[in-house]
């Protein structure tokens, strides 16, 4: 009678009908259960709020990147700056963490007993204390414990690092950045072209072409040969002591750099026991194979190891790059301006419209979430291995 249960098919396609069903009924009773309770609390829910004047100043006057005006400035553009630190501090940790990572994943294969116990001692560590403590030490017990700001210290009196910030020099926003921008484009597009001819040189001849140090020159150059050829030159503003404080520039906060610092050695530590993981996974026989042909170590690291163990290390990487971008939410500890403190904080309390802010504010967070995933998934396409 019920012979047709038994297909495969049928019972592929009954599931995930119902499941579908499933996650309709389950939003339509949150989408209905939350309209009840806002009619109920006579609150029309909308976005108009976006347009009216924030009235506060959701970042520091020196990491005013985005020209937030007090006076005139929206809730919308609230939202624009809480992202904009937000990305700052999620990029940046995510490059640092990525290098300290790499760095003390090889070191702990090192067979220099020293090198190997400051390694693990660095991984152990970071991964038994909370991240939350980390960011309270390195804000409360490391950067404000650093000196004041007459007191700065200067590295070639343009750069000055103090407990309260570290000033830095601006470039302007004139033609020549506009060149070096365009300059840097072509010299990417160069180096893509550069690589495909090299690989295909390396299968015809088994010569390798220095693609590495090539593309290094040439982003450095090109830049700086297009500046020359326009007659420009790159105007920075520097900062400045004045009374008790410094002006113009760039003033990154403590709570920034403690935010990053954090972020960076905690993921750092997961990141390296990644790294070593997936160099152990590359098997001594590929390595002793590498030696017989005559390859020198670099080479054996460059072309044998370093390739096969990005095989492994890739899928958890991303893994941690969407912890790190999620756990900057962290901020609000500290009382950096990232979007959770400034927005789904301060906005909401002046406005009043939680459900709007808070769906912005998980829309964005998912946003990043799925182009780090797409980005990792893409790259991780191109170090799998190719069946033929």
């Amino acid at each position: 009678m019920f012979s047709f249960w038994y297909k495969g098919k049928f019972r592929r396609i009954f599931f995930q009908a119902l499941a579908i069903v499933i996650f309709a009924g389950f939003g339509f009773f949150l989408y209905y259960n939350t309209s009840t309770n806002l009619a109920r609390l006579n609150i029309a829910p909308g976005f108009e709020f976006m347009d009216e004047i924030a009235g506060f100043m959701p970042t520091t006057t020196g990491m005013n990147l985005t020209g937030f005006d007090l006076n005139k400035s929206t809730h919308g553009d609230v939202f624009v700056v809480g992202m904009f630190n937000t990305l700052i501090v999620a990029i940046m940790g995510v490059i640092f963490a990525t290098i300290l990572g790499f760095v003390m994943g090889i070191l702990r294969l090192s067979k220099n007993l020293i090198l190997s116990f400051v390694a693990s001692a660095y991984v152990e560590g970071m991964r038994n204390i909370p991240l939350l403590l980390w960011i309270l030490i390195w804000y409360f017990g490391i950067i404000l414990a650093g000196p004041s700001v007459r007191g700065s210290v200067s590295f070639f009196d343009i750069i000055f690092i103090n407990k309260r910030y570290v000033a830095l020099p601006q470039p302007l926003l004139t033609e020549a950045i506009w060149m070096i921008l365009g300059g840097i484009i072509a010299a990417i597009v160069f180096i893509f072209f550069l690589k495909k001819w090299a690989d295909q040189r390396r299968d015809q001849t088994g010569r390798n072409f220095p693609v590495f140090w090539v593309s290094i020159g040439v982003i450095f150059f090109i830049p700086l040969i297009l500046l020359n050829v326009a007659g420009l030159s790159v105007s920075w503003e520097y900062p400045i002591l004045k009374g008790f404080n410094y002006i113009k520039g760039i003033q990154l906060p403590g709570s920034y750099m403690a935010m990053v610092l954090a972020l960076s050695f905690y993921t750092g530590a997961y990141i390296a026991e990644i790294v070593r993981a997936g160099i152990l996974a590359v098997t001594s026989g590929q390595i002793d194979a590498a030696r017989s042909i005559g390859l020198r170590p670099g080479q054996i690291s460059r072309f044998v190891v370093i390739p096969q163990a990005l095989r492994v290390i890739v899928p958890p990487l991303t893994s941690q790059y969407l912890s790190l971008t999620k756990n900057s939410s962290l901020a609000v500890a500290i009382g950096y301006t990232d979007l959770v403190n400034v927005f789904t904080g301060i906005s909401m309390m002046q406005t009043g419209n939680a459900l709007e802010i808070i769906m912005l504010t998980m829309l964005f967070y998912a946003s990043v979430s799925l182009f780090i995933s797409l980005f990792m998934n893409w790259f991780n396409r191109r170090v799998a291995i190719v069946e033929r």
